[in-house]
C-alpha cells in the first residue's frame, strides 16, 4: 500500500535499455516490484491479505457487540516469476504490518433464518520495501504508516445448524487510505473494492470438537485514483482442521489447536498501460493455528503462523497473525 520514490526514474533507465525481450521483461517486473507501492500485497494483487481466517471460518459471535483486533505480519525476501521461480538479480526485502479494528453487530433477530452481523474493520498499515536491481545497478527503498483502506460489510448473515455454522455476505473496501499516483508515502490502494465472501464451519464430530474449516473470498475492483490502472479479479480460499480441547471440567476454558492454509488466485486480467503486462499471480502458503476460548467470559484469543510454499508472479514469505475479541453480549449469559 505504499509507493517508493523516485520510481519514474527507474522506470525510464530501464525502459532506455532498449526494446530487446529481455529488457522488456525486466521492466515489467520493476514495475511489478518498485512501482505497485509494496506491491503484491495492495495495488496490483488485490485488497484482500491472506490469513485473516482459519478456524472457526463459519462461526459467528453471540448476539450483541464485539470488537475484534487482528495484527497480520507479512515479511518476504523473494520475488517469482510467473513459473514460481525466485527472480535472479533482484534482492531485497519487504515487510508489512496491518492492524485491523473490526466492530461487529450480531442481533437477536433472525431473517431467512439467519442472524443479521454487519461489521466495519478500521485498519492501520506500516510496510516498507527495500531492493535491489543487479543488472542495472539500481536500488530502491520506499515504506509509510498510517490509516489504510477501510472494510466494511453492510450485508453479512450467518446460520447455525446442528452439524454446520455457516455465513454468507458482501463488503467493500473504500480508499480511506492516503494515495496519490507518484506519492512516496502512500497508505492506500486508491481504488474501490467489492468483495462476496462466505464461510463453512462444518462439525465432524457429534460433539463438534472436530471441525473443517473454509472460508472464500471473491473481490473485484475499480479504476485505480489518478490511473488507467484497473487490477485484476482475484480468488481467495482460506481453510482449516482444527481441534477442540477443554481445559478444565466446566468448559470454561478452551484450547484449541489447528493446521490452516490459504491459497490466492488471479483470475482475471490487469487493465492499463503498463498494468496489462503484468503476468497473472498466485500464492499458496499453509501452517498452524491456535486459539484460547473463554466462553464465559466472551474472550477469545488466537494466533497464527504461515509459511508460503508457492507462489507465482508475487512475494514468496511467511505471515503471522495474532489478536483477540471481546464480545458483549446482550441477554447477557
Amino acid at each position: 500500500m505504499m509507493t517508493i520514490p523516485a520510481q519514474k526514474s527507474v522506470f525510464k533507465r530501464v525502459w532506455q535499455l532498449g526494446t530487446t525481450r529481455s529488457a522488456r521483461i525486466l521492466f515489467v517486473f520493476c514495475v511489478l516490484l518498485c512501482g505497485c507501492a509494496v506491491p503484491s500485497i495492495a495495488q496490483q494483487k488485490g485488497q484482500w491479505v491472506p490469513g485473516q481466517y482459519g478456524l472457526n471460518a463459519g462461526v459467528i459471535p453471540d448476539p450483541g457487540f464485539t470488537y475484534q483486533n487482528v495484527a497480520i505480519n507479512y515479511n518476504a525476501g523473494t520475488l517469482t516469476n510467473s513459473s514460481g521461480n525466485a527472480i535472479n538479480g533482484i534482492t531485497g526485502s519487504f515487510n508489512l504490518w496491518v492492524d485491523a479494528n473490526i466492530f461487529m453487530y450480531v442481533s437477536k433477530f433472525k431473517f431467512l433464518g439467519a442472524r443479521y452481523t454487519p461489521f466495519v474493520s478500521v485498519n492501520f498499515s506500516n510496510g516498507s520495501l527495500v531492493a535491489e536491481i543487479e543488472q542495472l545497478n539500481l536500488s530502491a527503498q520506499g515504506g509509510a504508516a498510517g490509516i489504510s483502506d477501510t472494510y466494511v460489510v453492510p450485508v453479512n448473515l450467518g446460520w447455525h445448524f446442528d452439524r454446520a455454522d455457516i455465513t454468507a455476505g458482501y463488503g467493500f473496501f473504500a480508499p480511506t487510505g492516503r494515495y496519490t499516483p507518484d506519492g512516496s508515502d502512500n497508505t492506500g490502494s486508491g481504488y474501490w473494492g467489492n468483495h462476496v465472501t462466505s464461510g463453512t464451519t462444518y462439525y465432524i464430530t457429534k460433539n463438534k470438537g472436530t471441525t473443517a474449516n473454509l472460508f472464500i473470498d471473491w473481490e473485484s475492483h475499480g479504476q485505480k485514483s489518478g490511473t488507467d490502472i484497473t487490477p485484476g479479479q482475484a480468488f481467495t480460499t482460506e481453510w482449516g482442521f482444527g481441534q477442540l480441547l477443554p481445559l478444565d471440567k466446566d468448559m470454561h476454558k478452551l484450547l484449541q489447536i489447528g493446521y490452516v492454509g490459504y491459497d490466492q488466485w488471479q483470475v482475471t486480467g490487469n487493465q492499463g498501460t503498463i498494468a496489462s503486462l503484468l503476468p497473472y499471480y498466485s500464492s499458496h502458503a499453509m501452517g498452524f493455528q491456535t486459539n484460547f476460548i473463554a466462553p464465559v467470559h466472551g474472550l477469545n484469543f488466537f494466533f497464527k503462523f504461515y509459511e508460503a510454499y508457492s507462489a507465482k508472479a508475487a512475494l514468496k514469505g511467511r505471515t503471522i497473525v495474532f489478536g483477540g475479541s471481546w464480545t458483549l453480549r446482550f441477554p447477557k449469559k
